[in-house]
Parts: C-alpha cells; structure tokens; sequence
C-alpha cells in the first residue's frame, strides 16, 4: 500500500510553538491540552484542512469537537460576516433588527422534520448555555424539578450542564444542581454477554422506566439525551431504544429535549438532526458548534406552548441573536443547503465506515467503528475478545496520526474512543487518506 503521506504547504511565520505554549502555561487557566505528546500550533485554515507554524498540512478530522460544519474559513461564510461588520456588528437585544426573527424563522423550519410545532427560537453563545435554558423551561411549563439524563452523556460546562453531565471525568465542581437522575444508556457494544442489540436496548428503556418510578416522584421536568453521544464516545443507539424512552418520558409527563449540539446541522448525514433517525418528537432542539461554523453561537428550539412559560419572566442575553451571529449561523445554512453537504456527510460517511469496519476486522485493537454520517467513533481496545478499554493506545494512536498528516480526537469514559469529526465538506479522497493513515498506525503500534 502507498504510504500516506501529509502535503507540505506555505503558511505565515509565528512564534515558535514553545514559546506559544510557555505563554499559555503561564497566563491561561489551565485547560484540557494541548493534544499530543508533542504540540502542533495552527496557523490557518482552508476548508477541510489546518496549516502548522512551519506549512505543514492536515486533514482536520476533528474539526474543532464537531464544530466547523461548512469548512474553515468558507468564502460565503467569511463575505456575509464581513458585510454584516461594516453595517454595524452588536446591538443590543433590546433593540430590533431585520436578521434575528428572519433566520429564527429560517432556523425553525430546519426543524420542521423532527417536529412541526418547532417554531419559537432563542440564541445564546454555546451549548452550554442553550442546555442551561433548555433546563429552565422546562422547570418553568412542567412545574417540576427532577430530570433524567444519561449515563455517559455530556451537556455542558455551567452548574446546571454539569449536573447532567454522566462522565466522572467532567464532574470535578460540586455541588451541581439537585434531582438529575442517570438511565442506563443504550452502549450496544458493552451490553452484557448473551443480550441481542434489541434485547439490550429493551432492557435500557426498563431501566429508564423503571428509574422515574424509584428516583422521582413520578413526574419529571425532562429527559435530555444526545442522539448519539459525542464526548461520551460515539456512543450510538439502537433503532428502538428513543421510541420507547420516549413513550416513558411522556407517561412521566416531562418534555424529551435533543441534545444537538454536535449531532446537528447534517452532521450524521441527510438530515438536519440527528433525533429525526430514531422518529420521535422532540419538545425542545439545542444546537451549537456547526451552527456558526465556529462563530460562537447557542440555540434554543421549542414549541409556541411551551415557550409561552417563559412568558412574563425576565430572560436576557447580550450576545444571542446578535447580527453577526446570525449573519454567520445564515451562512452556514446557504452553504449547507447550496452544496448538499448533508448528503456529502451521508455519502462519505458511509464510505469511510466501511473502510472502518474493515479495519474493525482487520486489527485486534478496534473494538468497534460506529455511529452516522460524519460523526464516527473508533473504539480501541486491549484486545476484541475482553474488550478492555486501551487509552494508553488511543493516545500513542493520536500521535501517530498526526505524524502522517491527520487530526483527529479521542474520547469516552477511559479515553479510549477515537472520534472522527471532520468538516461536511470532505471528499471520498480525504476518507481514504484517513483510513489509510489509521491503517497505518495501528500497525505502527
């Protein structure tokens, strides 16, 4: 096989990537990085691919954690922020302005197909925020205060998100806020021996039932649930795991809110959402990420009746609705629309899993591809057979990928998922050069 190889290409000088990170060290609060066992500083972007300080091209397979959806640095994108820059670029919510109510209304239709009565929009500036809103309506039309999530799920980094959030690794503040309970998620690859796929999910959705009637009073705010984990691993359910959780959640009168912050804006292929795969209603959309394209932006979809809760109760935010935050979320959605990349996520995507899945196959240390679209997981493993996780592996894995040119991250409870993210815009040559360079890295190992 020919040796994959990453394209050197120009880019503007910088600062040395030592003295870059000694500055961070220094006068950042720490954060989760920087990736690899030797950093790489970035410099530029075009599209699907990264430049280093010294040239150096990569395919960006991670774009971002899911968040640069239409490509870095698109042209449509760049022109409709920057002609919205030289209007004016912040006024207060207070005011009004033509663009906010017009992409709301644009941005509710994308709902259409999960949910006809999706059509009252509020904008924030992360995930985070629109799961903490999320969380107060729901308080605010349900009149309750218990709510469901799952295990392995993450929702988000303020109080509330973190109390939703199913993962140790990310619960390191308390207290959080009080009545979030954990149902079992539906993690098919770690069910237990001797249960079908169906059976296991069957099973997932007793225990969901099962738990409302023993942690709650019986009634609850809400049920959150990404359609398909993306910190916690790529985890992908079962076809009849959200119909039934659904049905469950509306015995307990709450409101089933989709997580999508990264599942959204066509990430796992054809459509808008990831929850219209599994054909329920939601009552409440979250997006984020691919929404801006980077840009930071938040948002909240929900039905006329239940944003009418909110009605008479002070909510306010600075930066949400903005016009440039809407003049970068509109762009996105012309180019989704104008470039079909929605179904460049489903057609390559599916191609590239097949290439996977070969490798799932071939190597004893992938455990399982999975997932939709281009929102993919690569569980590594010690070995298939006892299926222990291996993030000693994930991480040597990183690195060896990044030495041939690709970008890609990794997560799950053990850190052992390998999550393939890239930008819509990636082409069936990109699939191969990235499945050619896992290929051989794991036989580097």
């Amino acid at each position: 096989m020919k040796k994959a190889a990453a394209v050197l290409d120009k880019a503007p000088s910088s600062d040395s990537t030592e003295a870059v990170a000694a500055l961070r060290q220094r006068h950042v609060l720490p954060l989760p990085g920087p990736m690899y066992s030797t950093p790489i500083q970035i410099v530029r972007g075009q599209m699907q691919y990264l430049f280093d300080e010294k040239g150096r091209k990569y395919l960006d397979a991670f774009a971002g954690v899911a968040t640069v959806s239409i490509g870095h640095c698109h042209p449509h994108w760049l022109s409709k922020i920057e002609e919205q820059m030289r209007q004016y670029f912040h006024t207060t919510p207070l005011y009004l302005h033509p663009s906010l109510g017009a992409f709301a209304k644009r941005l509710a239709g994308k709902l259409h197909a999960a949910n006809p009565e999706l059509e009252v929009c509020f904008f924030t500036n992360s995930g985070s925020e629109a799961n903490e809103l999320a969380a107060l309506i729901a308080k605010n039309f349900t009149g309750c205060h218990d709510f469901v999530a799952l295990r392995h799920a993450y929702h988000g980094r303020t109080l509330m998100t973190m109390a939703l959030t199913g993962q140790s690794n990310w619960r390191h503040s308390t207290p959080y806020g009080q009545s979030v309970h954990f149902a079992k998620a539906c993690y098919t690859y770690r069910r237990p021996e001797g249960q079908t796929p169906r059976q296991f999910a069957a099973s997932c959705v007793d225990d969901l039932a099962d738990l409302i009637k023993t942690s709650t009073p019986g009634k609850i705010a809400a049920f959150y649930a990404e359609p398909i984990n993306g910190v916690g691993g790529v985890i992908t359910p079962e076809p009849e795991y959200f119909p039934g959780a659904y049905e469950a959640v509306k015995k307990a009168g709450g409101l089933f809110i989709a997580d999508e912050v990264q599942t959204g804006v066509g990430r796992t292929g054809k459509t808008f959402t990831g929850i219209e795969k599994w054909g329920v209603r939601p009552d409440i959309v979250t997006m984020a990420k691919g929404l801006g394209n980077g840009y930071p932006i938040g948002a909240v979809i929900t039905t006329r009746r239940i944003a009418e809760a909110m009605k008479g109760k002070l909510h306010y935010n600075t930066f949400g609705g903005g016009p440039v935050q809407m003049a970068a979320a509109g762009a996105v959605l012309d180019v989704l629309e104008k470039e079909k990349l929605a179904d460049n996520a489903a057609e390559v995507g599916s191609y590239l899993m097949g290439r996977l899945k070969k490798l799932e196959r071939e190597s004893a240390h992938v455990g399982e591809a999975r997932g939709m679209g281009l929102m993919i997981g690569v569980e590594i493993v010690k070995d298939q057979k006892r299926k222990e996780p291996a993030p000693e592996l994930a991480a040597k894995l990183l690195d060896l990928t990044k030495e041939r040119g690709l970008l890609i991250g990794k997560g799950g409870l053990a850190g052992n998922v390998l999550r393939v993210k890239p930008p819509l815009c990636v082409t069936r040559r990109d699939a191969d050069f990235a499945a050619d360079v896992l290929q051989e890295s794991l036989a580097a190992l």
